[in-house]
């Protein structure tokens, strides 16, 4: 009798962080991050209910794991200030990735466990990261510090 090994979930792709450690990116939202602006203009409490509603979303999705928010570059394009202060952009499009990486605690089976970390980021462009192309901010991820294990 052969025991084949147990087949992990397919995942959109790795990304290598600057610690060296491979991680999976197992689940991505891409949305845009100005799309459902209601009347007004992008400025610091516009950012930053746009982003507890990033962080509020990603924890319904998945309790159980833990979140890390990349801090977004703001860029302050003019002078201009309205009735909530001034104009203040963040990169156009916002991310929630759940990743996947091998177990933390080293009694831990790797067959049976892993650990994972949802990171929330922005960045310029739609694309998916790959490899070492991610944002530095995501690559840059303390993952000891944030992930959590888990059974699969």
């Amino acid at each position: 009798m052969h025991h084949r090994p147990r087949a992990r979930a397919m995942s959109l792709t790795r990304v290598v962080l600057t610690s060296g450690r491979a991680t999976d990116l197992c689940d991505l939202r891409l949305s845009s991050t100005y799309g459902g602006l209601p009347d007004g203009y992008p400025c610091k409490p516009v950012n930053d209910l746009a982003i507890k509603s990033l962080l509020h979303e990603a924890e319904l999705a998945s309790p159980t794991t833990p979140i890390h928010l990349v801090p977004p570059p703001r860029a302050y394009p003019d002078h201009y200030a309205g009735a909530f202060g001034p104009v203040e952009l963040l990169p156009p499009v916002a991310c929630v990735g759940t990743f996947r990486s091998t177990a933390l605690h080293p009694t831990h089976d790797s067959v049976l466990h892993c650990s994972t970390l949802t990171i929330i980021w922005f960045q310029d462009t739609p694309h998916v990261p790959c490899e070492c192309d991610a944002e530095r901010g995501v690559r840059e991820v303390d993952w000891e510090g944030l992930a959590r294990d888990r059974e699969l």
